[in-house]
């Protein structure tokens, strides 16, 4: 199946979102509203949770749904927590919770989509359920697992502000 515009756009934002998103963790070991790749990463990845929202590849709302709101409330919480310190010397781990599971909920619908899409003519996978794409899932889930304890434990060594 052909992507619409819509699914054009969506695309290429949300690519520019993920290499945006990898350059601001390569450089700052986190993504940081106060740097350009960190606002450019967050921008990006706010417009393609917006335009998931408009996309009903399979007719109704799905999990990719579910996971574009999740991605736009950890956005505007996780910028509300940084201008608001509610959470005084926690706030940086909340901040960097919140703005880290982005990158997660961007890699779950990408892994499906290219699995699902991909090979043109023999896609990998056929089904929501199959086992790579659960298998792929888990794998995904448990790379950010050791990831966010990375980033926590480097936050915590790094001075108070």
């Amino acid at each position: 199946m052909p992507l619409s515009p819509v699914g054009i756009v969506h695309t290429i934002v949300g690519i520019i979102a993920l290499i945006f998103g990898i350059k601001s963790i390569w450089s700052n070991k986190q993504i940081l509203l106060s740097s350009l790749s960190g606002k450019v990463y967050l921008g990006a990845t706010f417009i393609t949770a917006a335009t998931a929202l408009t996309i009903f590849k399979h007719g109704s709302f799905n999990p990719a749904h579910g996971l574009a709101i999740l991605t736009l409330a950890a956005v505007i919480v996780g910028i509300a927590i940084e201008k608001y310190p509610l959470f005084k010397s926690w706030n940086k781990y909340f901040v960097n919770l919140a703005f880290s599971s982005t990158f997660l909920f961007h890699l779950l619908p990408t892994a499906t989509e290219i699995l699902t899409r991909f090979p043109m003519n023999s896609p990998v996978v056929s089904e929501f359920k199959d086992p790579i794409l659960q298998n792929t899932f888990t794998g995904i889930l448990l790379l950010f697992i050791l990831f966010i304890t990375l980033q926590m434990h480097w936050l915590r060594k790094q001075p108070s502000k």
